[in-house]
């Protein structure tokens, strides 16, 4: 893995409250490989805002104290990108957690196989991801998965097993697929507690992985119409959430505007 791609130099860009890593997708992969690497028994985790975590984090204190302790913050969603030009503090790409998790497999070292363990995702779907992402790529070792009921955060007796399998396995990356903002909240408590290197906040990958939920094709990707491709594809749990924020992000990107421009 080349080591140009430092984040040395990074930025972070204020937006909406939240202090948002202004690097590359390159840059990313890059960084989280570094902390792969190095080994010195810290568990860094990766958060991705998305416009739904941008709407919660205004009242979320627990999801913003998630956000301010993590190691990279990177923009998973056009509208969140979109805004930062619109206000002068523009962030160079979208940073999507699906991409970069099997970017992280596909760029894994064949000389020194990467471990993993996936935490989500419903009964079985975790499994048939591992078989799936084992199959795919000859450097990645799934170590364990683990699909946690309803309401483990809660369950004390839980989440100590899911330490207990962690400590056995010891993965190299953490990919987490529990949903916003279960999965932020959950890695923050414990993450000091957490025998992994680096730790992804992944929401749906891990469905993705299985082949359990589709992505949008790339060319509705390329028009930035995701969204909608997911929408469409669970109207049910999706639709309520998604009209929430498209009626909340607006006037909190005016509110922005307003702030900036009130400094010139």
């Amino acid at each position: 893995m080349s080591t140009t791609a430092s984040l040395e130099s990074r930025v972070r860009v204020p937006l909406f409250g939240v202090a948002i890593d202004s690097v590359s997708f390159e840059q990313a992969v890059a960084q989280v490989h570094r902390w792969i690497a190095e080994n010195d028994h810290q568990c860094r985790y990766v958060v991705t805002p998305n416009v739904d975590h941008i709407v919660m984090l205004q009242h979320d204190e627990a999801l913003c104290a998630a956000y301010a302790d993590a190691s990279l913050v990177i923009a998973d969603g056009w509208p969140v990108v979109t805004a930062s030009r619109l206000l002068g503090r523009p962030l160079p790409e979208r940073v999507a957690g699906s991409d970069l998790v099997p970017a992280l497999f596909d760029t894994a070292d064949r000389h020194r196989p990467l471990r993993v363990f996936l935490l989500g995702a419903a009964p079985g779907v975790a499994r048939t991801a591992a078989r799936n992402i084992e199959s795919r790529w000859g450097a990645v070792e799934v170590v364990g998965e683990y699909s946690p009921p309803l309401g483990f955060e809660h369950d004390e007796g839980e989440n100590e097993k899911i330490l207990r399998q962690l400590q056995v396995h010891r993965p190299d990356l953490l990919v987490l697929g529990l949903g916003a903002p279960k999965q932020e909240k959950w890695v923050h408590r414990f993450h000091s507690q957490i025998p992994a290197n680096a730790a992804v906040c992944a929401g749906a990958t891990i469905d993705f992985l299985a082949g359990h939920k589709t992505r949008a094709p790339r060319w509705i990707q390329k028009f930035r119409l995701e969204w909608l491709h997911r929408v469409l594809s669970e109207p049910r749990r999706l639709a309520r959430r998604y009209a929430r924020d498209a009626w909340v992000f607006p006037r909190l990107l005016l509110r922005e505007l307003v702030r900036s421009m009130a400094k010139r």
